[in-house]
């Protein structure tokens, strides 16, 4: 059962329990329109009519009605009580699987990944570009937390092994391409950077005579200290602020 779904067997449950299953005295309860907690709670309407209990609301209702946080995202729970569900063995909910096909839930948004392009085959000359095919879905929740509008936010893979140990080679990086200008740079922070059309993720300072790139495998790559009028030759471009990273451990 997907979330939204189990959000809104809590929420009826809820409403029989607290509330003599009238919508109103619930839609009081919640600050919401009648009509509201009806299209929330509608099994019958068309999807295109029902409205989907996203993150923030689920989480409003906890805290109208007293749950403990979450507690409304656990299938088959006695709603009422902040104890374990009736014969409830405490076991994890299923993991739920998704693809492309699947639909976005209302508290999420698909964030695109952005890739080194050829210009021209056999030209040796790249440029950046959004990918038409890969992208990752993101809490809206967790991007506001980060002061990431959600069409700012983009995602990279990182390349080769510079950024060691924190980053490995094939890690997925979150970058916000709102904070893209050297006056937006936080010293010792992770940026993405188009280097003449190759995508890089550094750590960087600023200088008084221009910027430093670091990795974190100093060893075998040393800082880069770049002046104002080397960073206009060689067209270094700040993409973006690094504000999530993940990756496989191997």
């Amino acid at each position: 059962m997907e979330i939204s779904e189990i959000r809104r067997e809590n929420l009826r449950s809820l409403m029989k329990q607290r509330f003599e299953g009238k919508q109103a005295r619930l839609a009081d309860a919640l600050g919401k329109s009648a009509n509201y907690i009806s299209r929330c709670l509608s099994t019958s309407m068309p999807a295109s009519s029902r409205k989907n209990i996203g993150e923030d609301f689920a989480r409003e209702i906890e805290q109208a009605l007293g749950l403990d946080r979450y507690r409304l995202d656990k299938a088959g729970m006695a709603a009422d009580s902040n104890g374990p569900a009736k014969g409830s063995t405490g076991h994890l909910s299923d993991i739920e699987t998704w693809d492309d096909e699947t639909p976005l839930d209302d508290d999420e948004v698909y964030v695109p990944f952005l890739q080194e392009v050829e210009l021209a085959a056999g030209s040796g000359r790249f440029a950046i570009a959004e990918s038409d095919s890969s992208r990752l879905r993101f809490f809206k929740k967790d991007l506001r937390q980060n002061n990431v509008q959600f069409s700012n936010a983009k995602c990279v893979v990182v390349s080769g092994n510079s950024m060691l140990p924190v980053l490995r080679d094939g890690a997925t990086v979150g970058v916000n391409v709102g904070k893209n200008s050297l006056g937006d740079i936080v010293d010792g922070d992770m940026y993405a950077i188009n280097h003449n059309g190759q995508l890089r993720v550094k750590q960087v300072y600023r200088l008084p005579t221009g910027i430093r790139l670091r990795s974190f495998n100093r060893d075998e790559h040393p800082d880069e200290d770049y002046t104002f009028a080397e960073i206009q030759e060689q067209q270094i471009a700040i993409l973006g602020h690094v504000f999530w990273w993940a990756m496989y451990s191997r």
